[in-house]
């Protein structure tokens, strides 16, 4: 079997700060952490702890024994009008990946629907890369495409895929998104591109539009293995199929404060990852 790691993104413990995260996620037994913010801000590439103060970051790290296994940036590639703030954001999110010895980086598509259609959009998103791509140290890292926005179906994900062959680019699956919102099957997303995962992200939720909890489209959020999505066949065909990457806990405390603390949820999802690994 492949060698499966386990993460959380940072989006599930919004009050914690940096040492506290790598203290309690190193105990819990995670391989790693996926970097979307820490404390108040999103954008980890401008905070001391990762400029300045990077090599006490890194000693720190090393010392729990804990990896960071991507950065979720704020890259938004099929958006013309961010060219420059793009560049920026890959500049510096590739500087603090060297000093990490971080694996990938997810980017966003995002575009204006109501201006442009998913064809031109991707042309936008074609040429980002490129300029992305070309970047120092740009190919020393793997581009995750998450599965987000206007950018969930088979259909929408194909396009970028097809336009960009590079094996540096791939797809970050959301797997909580592809299930819940465009309802594809595993199987589905799997069979229009499977080789090109480059990472995962994984939220379980229910469909109760009378809870108070519920989403504008009916969903809640519950723990892993809770709730509706077929998020276990998600796992067996990362299994059988042999990905080598990272089964990443989204819990999304910091845009839902009503869910359960990062004490609770962070042991449970991984006790969750374990037994889907071992299944």
């Amino acid at each position: 079997m492949a060698d499966i790691l386990t993460s959380t993104t940072t989006l599930g413990c919004p009050d914690w700060d940096l040492p506290t995260i790598i203290g309690n996620l190193a105990e819990y037994g995670y391989d790693a952490v996926d970097f979307r913010g820490l404390n108040g801000e999103l954008d980890i590439t401008r905070m001391p702890e990762f400029t300045t103060g990077i090599a006490e970051t890194r000693r720190i790290f090393a010392d729990a024994g804990l990896r960071v296994s991507a950065i979720s940036s704020s890259i938004r590639i099929c958006e013309h009008d961010r060219d420059r703030e793009n560049l920026e954001e890959a500049r510096r999110t590739i500087a603090v990946a060297q000093e990490l010895a971080v694996p990938g980086v997810r980017v966003f598509g995002g575009g204006d629907l109501i201006q442009h259609d998913h064809g031109t959009l991707a042309g936008v998103g074609v040429a980002t890369m490129d300029r992305i791509l070309a970047l120092d140290g740009a190919t020393d890292l793997t581009w995750g495409f998450e599965t987000h926005d206007h950018w969930i179906g088979v259909a929408e994900v194909s396009l970028l895929l097809e336009r960009i062959p590079s094996d540096r680019f791939g797809v970050l699956w959301d797997v909580g998104h592809t299930s819940r919102v465009t309802r594809e099957a595993p199987a589905e997303s799997w069979a229009a591109y499977g080789p090109r995962v480059v990472n995962t992200h994984f939220k379980d939720a229910v469909h109760d539009p009378a809870h108070a909890q519920a989403m504008d489209d009916g969903w809640r959020y519950v723990p892993l293995g809770q709730g509706e999505l077929p998020l276990a066949d998600a796992v067996r065909l990362l299994k059988e199929n042999g990905y080598a990457g990272y089964l990443t806990l989204e819990h999304e405390k910091r845009w839902h404060p009503e869910l359960p603390g990062p004490e609770e949820a962070f042991p449970h999802a991984l006790r969750w990852f374990r037994e889907q690994l071992c299944a």
